[in-house]
């Protein structure tokens, strides 16, 4: 009698960040449709939001409650110091308990936001040393990466990598990053993000809001290497992406504010301040498919965060994107929108209002392509299952009809 397989699923989900979640998503989705026999639970940072909206068992990721407070007292300090020390037992006990292990995408390689290297990179290689020792299959899942200048953030996560027992990545430049890191990727397959599996629901807006334009914001302050610079960066960004929304609203033109994670708030209020149009709203969603649902509805979208693009490009949306990393420009350019990027770290708003135009007069033709990429999208995302199945449950019935035909 075969015994049902025990699947961990880690990271920071349940933590206000809507991409995350949506990875974890797609991932629990995969594991019903395929392995609907498995036993899942979670190690992650918000685990009642994961336990109440994903109905599975989940813990806490962080023996110290206040992990990602900064540190100031000497009793905090010395929680935190110890909470690190209690988290290796923590971690490699929960690991103990399953068959495999999966990181369900996200950007758990890369420091393109400001990232310490004892925060959540010291988690992910608990996670991977754990499972090296204990012999439980630890699979990174459709994951980002990216070079990485400091030093000791560089070698936890190169240390994690080479510890995980399936890496998958969600761009070319993922794999590239981790090979000039060291880390042998001739075994590595690059695959559409996690978020392409996702169902698109359903636009609700009513008919004519084609007019509307999605402005997806971000509390934007640079990456890893910029702290020095925070501050600035914040201020372009906001300033320019202000000056854009206000142009669109003396056009007549309603505007739609989308975040990705709770933090972005404050760039939606800061907007809604300046601007002070009954034109522009800001919409409330709490997972990618309300995100989806806006982008539907919405004539164009122009958008910071990574998982707000791909909400959009999946809704089949034209999309222009205000990167912030290489990642997005990848995405850009997989699914025929090269040219439609403008730089977070430097909005220009005429510049950007130039693109805009141009978008929107390319948006019939625009629509095909991503259609047809969005397709080629889903066909990718079975191959990747696919091969989660055979490297994670050789034993499972690989014969199976694929489940992803039906998402677009």
């Amino acid at each position: 009698m075969k015994t049902a397989p025990r699947v961990g699923v880690f990271g920071l989900l349940g933590s206000g960040n809507l991409g995350n979640d949506g990875s974890l998503e797609a991932v629990l989705g995969y594991l019903r449709a395929e392995h609907p026999e498995a036993v899942v639970d979670a190690l992650c940072g918000g685990p009642e939001v994961v336990a109440a909206r994903y109905g599975i068992p989940a813990t806490r990721l962080h023996w110290y409650r206040g992990e990602y407070r900064t540190a100031s007292r000497a009793g905090a300090i010395v929680a935190k110091g110890l909470g690190k020390l209690v988290d290796v037992f923590r971690t490699a006990a929960w690991v103990r308990r399953h068959d495999v292990v999966i990181v369900p995408g996200m950007g758990v390689l890369e420091a393109t936001l400001p990232l310490r290297p004892w925060g959540f990179p010291y988690s992910l290689f608990l996670l991977c040393a754990s499972g090296r020792l204990l012999r439980t299959r630890v699979a990174l899942v459709g994951v980002g990466a990216a070079p990485i200048g400091d030093r000791p953030t560089r070698a936890l996560v190169r240390w994690s990598a080479r510890l995980a027992a399936y890496r998958s990545y969600r761009d070319d430049l993922s794999r590239d990053a981790m090979r000039a890191m060291g880390v042998d990727t001739a075994r590595d397959e690059v695959y559409p993000d996690l978020a392409f599996a996702l169902p698109v629901p359903e636009a609700s807006a009513p008919s004519g809001s084609r007019d509307t334009v999605c402005v997806g914001v971000m509390d934007f302050h640079g990456g890893n290497d910029d702290r020095a610079r925070a501050e600035e960066i914040h201020r372009r960004y906001l300033d320019g992406t202000t000056r854009f929304v206000r142009a669109l609203v003396e056009e007549g033109r309603p505007v739609r504010l989308l975040t990705g994670d709770e933090c972005d708030t404050s760039v939606v209020a800061a907007i809604l301040d300046a601007v002070d149009s009954p034109l522009v709203t800001a919409a409330e969603a709490a997972s990618l498919a309300d995100l989806m649902k806006e982008t539907a509805a919405a004539g164009t979208v122009v958008a910071t965060r990574y998982h707000n693009l791909v909400c959009a490009l999946k809704a089949g949306t034209p999309t222009l994107a205000l990167s912030y990393a290489a990642k997005s420009d990848a995405l850009m350019d997989r699914m025929g929108l090269g040219a439609y990027c403008h730089p977070a770290r430097e909005v220009d708003a005429d510049r950007l209002l130039e693109q805009f135009r141009e978008l929107e007069r390319r948006s019939a033709e625009l629509r095909r392509t991503i259609t047809e990429r969005n397709l080629a999208a889903v066909r990718q995302l079975e191959d990747h299952f696919t091969a989660l199945t055979a490297a994670l449950f050789p034993a499972a019935d690989h014969d199976r009809a694929p489940t992803l035909r039906k998402v677009p």
